[in-house]
């Protein structure tokens, strides 16, 4: 058997980073690549298709994306109960958005008001050039449309204090409600940011009714390193799975198999996925059970489907840090490098079994990759990501894995270049069981 290969490079995950900086672009790039491929958008209002075909949908700054065309040669597939497997992941990341009344002036100079979201590192954002990203709500007659904002120049900066007025020259701690606000001007004149951010995506001011915007680094991913074996780039954690994900399905649908390969990636991770598109939300099983009905089943087909299908939850994952080898686990090191990361928390932080745990080995095995294994200290406290939350709402036996990452929720991150391509090839491999 040839294994699976996808098209990631890491060139090609730079690309889809640099045009992507927020949750609703993340989807916008993934629908241009998934509709390159065939594939067809819904809108969860219509009635659902039900020919096989390739489908994807759009909910916010999430996105769902399947398969029906399965082997029917193999007769799992062809049956209303026919499993799944789902590649999960989140488009957010930790970043400074901003708020609701943000026009601000202090000592002579325009500011606009900037609240952290997620567990962004602070300090990684001082002293940057920043744009701006995200969406408005436009009043258009008597209905509301959506519009992208994308402004990529550098308008905003956090300044970091100078070093002569901290008290011991060694730094300050930053308070979120104080220290985080961007200069974008000078001078006493109140100027208003949402008028200048409307204008410049070509919409009369006065037809705002609400905004999700944040910023972004505008400096340029990069492949980097002696060897360019290194991406350095925003946002890694987690566009580094969306990409990889997508990458993967596209390489699934052209192969076939019994199972019916799924991309999810949810927004609001970052902040606990309370939300109506968040992995807390009905979107999943919504759209899991809507393909079930499309095949000519009902709930009885849906439950035997769910109890066969397995979910791999994508998040990017720690690497062993040279400078910090002791905040490591001494037997578990990670390397940049040197393939996907299986997670595992025997607290549940991560939800990986041992049964989930064989599915993604198998997979790496069948797509010729390595794999690490990782365990956080058990004297600091582990973060978590999608997969807790997606077993206990689903039911689906659910693995965590990743890709090594240093700097993670840094406004920065830093990756190894061929883990872009092993790490998508073991996902294909997932969503598509030999």
């Amino acid at each position: 058997m040839v294994p699976m290969s996808t098209h990631a490079s890491a060139t090609g995950l730079c690309n889809f980073v640099d045009v992507s900086p927020s949750p609703f672009h993340v989807c916008r790039t993934v629908s241009v690549q998934l509709e390159d491929a065939g594939f067809v958008r819904l809108d969860e209002t219509d009635a659902w298709p039900t020919e096989a075909g390739r489908y994807y949908l759009i909910r916010g700054g999430s996105l769902v994306a399947w398969s029906t065309e399965r082997d029917s040669g193999r007769s799992a597939g062809s049956t209303p109960d026919g499993p799944f497997r789902i590649v999960g992941g989140h488009t957010d990341s930790p970043n400074l958005r901003v708020k609701q009344h943000p026009d601000l002036q202090s000592a002579g100079w325009q500011m606009v008001g900037l609240e952290p979201y997620g567990g962004a590192w602070l300090n990684s954002w001082l002293d940057r050039d920043l744009g701006i990203s995200g969406r408005l709500s436009v009043r258009d007659g008597n209905a509301v449309r959506e519009v992208l904002v994308k402004v990529d120049e550098p308008i905003l900066r956090v300044p970091q204090l100078a070093i002569h007025l901290s008290e011991d020259r060694k730094g300050v701690t930053l308070d979120p409600q104080r220290h985080v606000n961007a200069i974008w001007g000078v001078g006493n004149s109140p100027q208003s940011f949402i008028s200048y951010v409307a204008e410049r995506e070509g919409v009369d001011p006065h037809s705002v009714l609400g905004w999700e915007l944040m910023t972004h680094d505008l400096a340029p991913s990069a492949v980097v390193g002696v060897e360019s074996e290194l991406v350095s780039a925003p946002r890694l954690d987690n566009q580094g799975t969306c990409y990889a994900g997508t990458q993967a399905l596209l390489a699934a649908v052209e192969n076939p198999t019994a199972v019916t390969p799924v991309l999810a990636l949810f927004d609001h991770e970052e902040v606990g996925s309370m939300s109506d598109r968040g992995a807390f939300s009905d979107l999943l099983n919504t759209v899991l059970e809507r393909i079930v009905i499309g095949r000519g089943g009902g709930r009885e087909e849906f439950l035997r489907a769910m109890a066969g299908s397995v979910c791999a939850s994508g998040d990017m994952a720690h690497a062993t840090h040279p400078n910090y080898p002791d905040r490591h686990e001494p037997a578990h090191r990670i390397e940049l490098g040197g393939g996907p990361v299986l997670k595992v928390n025997q607290n549940l932080r991560y939800a990986t079994d041992s049964a989930g745990a064989g599915a993604f080995a198998l997979a790496c095995d069948q797509a010729g990759v390595p794999l690490q294994r990782y365990v956080h200290r058990a004297d600091l406290p582990c973060g978590s990501t999608i997969g807790p939350i997606t077993a206990s709402r689903t039911g689906l036996s659910t693995v965590d894995v990743g890709a090594a990452q240093l700097a993670m929720h840094s406004s920065r991150e830093l990756m190894g270049a061929a883990d872009v391509k092993l790490y998508a090839d073991a996902l294909a491999a997932f969503l598509a069981p030999a």
